[in-house]
């Protein structure tokens, strides 16, 4: 297994996007690209489940709800599967190749969605989340909050006459407890989170993400430097 990916490790940099249904985080995605792209940065946009062909397989499963049927713990697994293939075939190399990577949820859906109010074994989702990261964490974590009655309402919108899918299907009681969810680890982890009021205009959210982007990319760099002159010094006091 690899050594764990750090901002000092390696050049590229790595969001993540999560939040309820119908926060915004595909329109978000799109506009923090398309301005880093305009800024000259090399970006690569994926999804969960899915963005490697071995996890878009899965996608179809988990999000048809084929597997609800065999319980929580093997949806667990079949998440755990389709992240491990992402993290193998898309992510990591592109981090290593120096690019941004930005995807539409990570490990703290999984956090969420199958480990609150749920039977699930604590100790199973963490040693699947170490599997399936494989020390691949992301350096920024964009936590979308917005109350679950409005997300459910702008995913009905959106959705148009198609069917809801396995999780938007849910009472909106569920969905509030994951919203919960989701703040409770951007307070327990927030050297990594940010949590950004999606009840704002788009532009405005639009804005403050790429304010606080700018700020950690600046910060990645500085801190990447100050690891290569530490290795310098150090080479140079064993020669």
């Amino acid at each position: 297994m690899d050594a764990s990916l750090s901002s000092q490790s390696v050049p590229g940099f790595f969001i993540t996007f999560e939040g309820g249904e119908g926060s915004g985080k595909t329109t978000q995605i799109e506009r923090l690209a398309g301005w880093l792209r305009e800024e000259g940065r090399d970006v690569v946009t994926t999804r969960e489940p899915g963005g490697s062909p071995g996890a878009d397989a899965l996608r179809y499963v988990i999000l048809s709800g084929a597997a609800e049927a065999f319980g929580e713990e093997v949806e667990a697994i079949l998440f755990a599967a389709a992240r491990a293939d992402h993290v193998a075939q898309l992510i990591r190399p592109a981090l290593k190749a120096g690019r941004i990577v930005i995807s539409d949820r990570f490990h703290d859906s999984t956090r969420v969605y199958q480990g609150l109010g749920s039977d699930m074994d604590t100790e199973l989702l963490d040693c699947l989340e170490r599997a399936a990261l494989s020390g691949v964490y992301p350096d920024l974590t964009i936590v979308l909050d917005l109350p679950a009655a409005d997300g459910l309402r702008r995913a009905a919108a959106r959705r148009g006459k198609a069917l809801p899918d396995r999780f938007e299907k849910e009472d909106v009681a569920v969905h509030e407890s994951r919203r919960r969810g989701f703040l409770g680890i951007a307070e327990m982890e927030s050297d990594r989170c940010v949590v950004v009021d999606a009840r704002q205009p788009v532009n405005a959210v639009a804005d403050e993400i790429a304010r606080i982007v700018e700020d950690r990319l600046s910060a990645h760099r500085l801190e990447r430097v100050g690891h290569s002159l530490g290795a310098a010094v150090q080479g140079a006091g064993g020669a």
